[in-house]
């Protein structure tokens, strides 16, 4: 029992700390906001291929790229989860250095209950009713955003598609997080790489052409990155999935605070509306997977 309890424990740990590291990214890239937005994309996906391969020496991880790339299917679904991915970091990346926090933090509370939306739609899963009603409410928050702050939410939207697409995709992926990872930073790399240079070449770099501060917090993209998905991948092994879906609102929680209190990002009640319906829907979601839960271990059927 106490074994048990001290995975559970190391579990909780790892997660938790790679939520916080992820709602404290945004202050990552408000230091590189002077850059654009492309350039520390490519430099995240160019360091982090490097990162992953010294995390899996240091964890004696085995490297699968051999087995993925005979694989063909695998290695189009990762090809897939690579262009989904790459385009989820630019969309928070550009967001971010463009004073636009408030909307990563919108797109990932809508994130988990669009990914229930995208299971029916894509996987014919079925939906009850409390996860129908978390989904109308989160619908009606979007509706809001729209009459009263007047503009669609497409940042928010685009950052929890691309995220609710790319967990669909690695969800029928049958590789591990660090072998996909660093697969999907493989297939990037090249093409990252000739962006880095073609910056260089046009004299429009900030690496190698700014502070020696501003190269390090670019090659540190890859320790950004791959830290907090091996600490998720840890906690994922180690806790229930209704354990990961409470800790998952850690993030953009923390991000909503940075925007709000530190960076002073204007959030008036109209948008203090949509954050008040995305939290109720999340509230219901949250009820459902604990009632699941509830009989799951009491052994009641559903209703």
């Amino acid at each position: 029992m106490s074994a048990v309890m001290t995975q559970e424990k190391q579990g909780y740990i790892a997660a938790m700390l790679a939520y916080i590291w992820w709602g404290l990214v945004p202050i990552y890239f408000k230091a590189l906001s002077h850059v654009d937005a492309m350039e520390i994309l490519m430099h995240r996906i160019a360091w982090c291929v490097p990162t992953v391969l010294l995390f899996m020496w240091l964890l004696k991880a085995p490297v699968a790229i051999k087995a993925i790339w005979q694989n063909r299917r695998l290695f189009w679904a990762l090809v897939a989860s690579t262009l989904l991915v790459s385009n989820n970091w630019f969309i928070f990346t550009w967001a971010v250095v463009n004073d636009r926090v408030l909307d990563t933090s919108l797109g990932y509370f809508i994130n988990p209950l669009l990914s229930i939306l995208l299971g029916v739609v894509l996987l014919k899963e079925t939906m009850n009713k409390l996860q129908w009603t978390s989904v109308a409410i989160a619908a009606v928050a979007v509706i809001n955003q729209i009459i009263m702050v007047g503009e669609v939410p497409w940042l928010s939207l685009a950052l929890a598609l691309t995220f609710g697409l790319y967990g669909l995709v690695r969800k029928q992926t049958p590789v591990d997080s660090l072998n996909g990872l660093l697969m999907e930073t493989l297939i990037a790399f090249p093409f990252a790489l000739a962006v880095i240079l073609y910056f260089l070449w046009q004299n429009d770099a900030m690496f190698l052409n700014d502070t020696r501060t501003t190269d390090f917090t670019l090659a540190a993209g890859g320790i950004v990155t791959a830290v907090p998905l091996i600490l998720f991948a840890i906690g994922a092994r180690r806790l229930p999935l209704y354990a990961i879906g409470f800790l998952q609102f850690i993030a953009p929680t923390m991000t909503f605070l940075l925007a709000v209190v530190v960076y002073k990002e204007p959030f008036g009640w109209q948008q203090g509306i949509t954050f008040g319906l995305i939290w109720l829907a999340l509230s219901v979601y949250l009820t459902d997977s604990m009632i699941k839960r509830f009989r799951r271990r009491t052994g009641v059927a559903n209703l």
